[in-house]
């Protein structure tokens, strides 16, 4: 049997982020075989992982990443906030917007990629559900790009270069001076991060969406007892304004509260000397969508002591 050292064991432990009994175990368990003792711990680990793959992951980062005249913005899930600030998971986070410029916005195939170092992205990610004990998941991506012009990236509330929790790309398809667009396009992601337009255009909002706000326009416009007349101008008027508030160019630019975005590209386009148009966007928020589980610690201590949730805890 070869002789597992300190030092051998110290190695496999930068490499996998795994602890020191199961690094001596896994070098033990391979005759001290350096690559075997690391599959051995990731075979491990892909235990681990299902073991966590139920639990609730609606924290995490989001990345943006540019190059050229395309963007990419991807979201990566954890269990708690803490990870965000973990080393291993925002390299990784970063990594896998860097993959998505390449290779697209589909999570499938992105999980499928080779991944910088070795392995694929999804092996990657499972690895760091062993080391890093949460459970994790590449949650979407999108990618958007330009034939003429730029791709501006921003990130709100950034906690390293490029990752945050709100990711936003604007896409400005223009032949006005680059400065110039990035600087435009900067303050349009502002907007966008704030006001969260749910479209472009107030004819690009999901068809169903604009159906449901119909339905609790009539619901309202019925209890007020008007004419069926006058109850369909108010509808028509309360879905105008639905449109107008949630719509990119209709919306007020956050930057005075009175422009239409609309209007401020075409000054800025006058300005430039160039017409300007924003041709797409993305906005992605950390956890929008995902039901986050309520935990009632104060019942689980009180379960712990064998008491009931409002008895005093001995």
């Amino acid at each position: 049997m070869a002789e597992i050292t300190a030092a051998s064991v110290k190695v496999l432990r930068e490499r996998t982020g795994a602890g020191m009994m199961d690094c001596k175990k896994a070098l033990a368990e391979t005759g001290g075989d350096m690559e075997a003792a690391v599959d051995w711990l990731r075979a491990k680990g892909l235990s681990a992982a299902a073991n966590k793959a139920g639990r609730t992951a609606a924290e995490g980062l989001i990345a943006v990443a540019v190059e050229g005249a395309r963007g990419a913005v991807v979201e990566v899930n954890s269990e708690t906030d803490f990870v965000s600030k973990n080393e291993q998971f925002q390299e990784f986070v970063r990594n896998v917007a860097d993959l998505a410029l390449h290779h697209g916005e589909d999570v499938g195939a992105l999980g499928a990629v080779q991944y910088p170092g070795g392995g694929s992205v999804q092996e990657a990610l499972t690895n760091n559900i062993a080391t890093i004990g949460e459970n994790q998941s590449l949650r979407r991506a999108a990618v958007i790009e330009v034939q003429n012009g730029v791709v501006v990236p921003y990130v709100h509330n950034a906690v390293a270069p490029g990752l945050g929790k709100i990711g936003v790309l604007v896409a400005l398809e223009s032949e006005a001076p680059a400065e110039t667009l990035q600087a435009l396009g900067k303050q349009i992601a502002m907007h966008i991060a704030a006001a969260n337009p749910l479209a472009l255009n107030g004819d690009d909002l999901d068809p169903e969406l604009v159906e449901r706000e119909r339905a609790i326009a009539m619901e309202k416009a019925k209890d007020s007892g008007k004419p069926q007349n006058i109850i369909e101008k108010m509808v028509e008027g309360g879905l105008a304004k639905f449109r107008k508030e949630n719509a990119l160019l209709s919306q007020l630019f956050v930057m005075d509260n009175k422009t239409p975005v609309a209007d401020v590209l075409a000054s800025s386009a006058k300005e430039a000397g160039s017409g300007i148009e924003l041709t797409a966007f993305v906005r992605f928020e950390l956890g929008e969508g995902i039901e986050k589980k309520q935990d009632d610690f104060a019942a689980e201590v009180a379960a712990a002591a064998g008491q009931k949730k409002d008895e005093p805890v001995a």
